[in-house]
């Protein structure tokens, strides 16, 4: 049987938040990161609103969602806040948090700001902000592997990532664009990147965070620079697909020392974009994780 999702807005936090929603029940919220949309969990909607209120939203400055202007709009704070008055604007409390690159960078966020509110967190190929850091300040194959976040807060970014039907943006998805995604998926994507001002509203985040590798101008910047964040007591799942050329494996080393309950799945032959290559897997695992936290 399947599913039907639903669209609506809510107004939040001083933004209009455009969300997809399917199903009734407890609530799973699912959150994109870069370049993505609600849509990135489609197949997740689907299925767990056959037993829960699935919502997936456009975050701040994706789709259908408000660009507010200026950076300051942008901040990491706003991100949380956004999350936690969008669940009270559901009418839940205690949910589970699931989300995908900078989403999951506001979810290490949030978990940490709000962990009564969590049930369980699902973490899919996004640091934890400290391990973060360390990687950026020690690793050299992460300096290399986050040079692209330099060119994403530069000024250049915009022209650079429209130009050629989006060109860079596509060849970034690589053989998930080609491959995995059908035409209806891609012009999808294609219509959210073209909606004015996406474009600057997801790389605002980055300049917001200021988050990158060390240059000669200033030193590494991970969304947090402090060694003394609680150890985070929500039970977490983190799935990691071993082949993210963007961000390396060493950001799964010593991650039990910030996290007391966790759980690492890693997927060998996973890329960045895991979420896409392995939609029934993932749903799966994390049915399975959902069941035994």
């Amino acid at each position: 049987m399947s599913v039907e999702i639903r669209h609506a807005y809510a107004d939040v936090n001083g933004v209009r938040l455009h969300y997809a929603a399917a199903g009734a029940g407890p609530l799973v919220l699912f959150v994109h990161g870069f370049p993505e949309f609600w849509y990135e969990w489609r197949h997740q909607l689907e299925d767990f609103g056959r037993d829960h209120l699935a919502v997936a939203p456009d975050m701040r400055g994706y789709n259908l969602s408000s660009k507010p202007e200026g950076l300051e709009a942008y901040g990491v704070r706003h991100l949380v806040e956004d999350v936690r008055a969008l669940v009270a604007h559901l009418g839940q409390r205690r949910f589970t948090l699931v989300a995908h690159d900078w989403g999951g960078a506001v979810a290490w966020a949030f978990a940490l700001t709000h962990p009564g509110l969590l049930e369980r967190l699902v973490i899919i190929n996004a640091p934890h902000p400290a391990v973060f850091a360390r990687e950026l300040r020690d690793n050299p194959l992460q300096q290399q592997a986050s040079q692209y976040m330099l060119v994403f807060r530069s000024p250049d970014a915009e022209g650079l990532l429209s130009a050629d039907g989006h060109k860079r943006l596509r060849r970034a998805l690589g053989e998930v664009w080609e491959q995995r995604f059908s035409d209806e998926d891609r012009r999808a994507y294609l219509e959210a990147w073209s909606r004015p001002g996406a474009l600057t509203g997801g790389l605002n985040w980055y300049r917001a965070a200021r988050v990158g590798p060390p240059t000669s101008d200033e030193p590494s910047r991970s969304l947090s620079e402090s060694s003394s964040l609680p150890v985070l007591e929500v039970p977490t799942l983190v799935i990691w697909g071993e082949r993210d050329t963007a961000l390396t494996t060493g950001n799964l080393a010593g991650l039990e020392q910030h996290v007391k309950h966790l759980t690492v799945r890693r997927v060998p032959d996973g890329t960045h974009w895991v979420v896409h290559e392995r939609p029934a897997e993932i749903t799966a695992w994390i049915r399975e994780f959902m069941e035994k936290s």
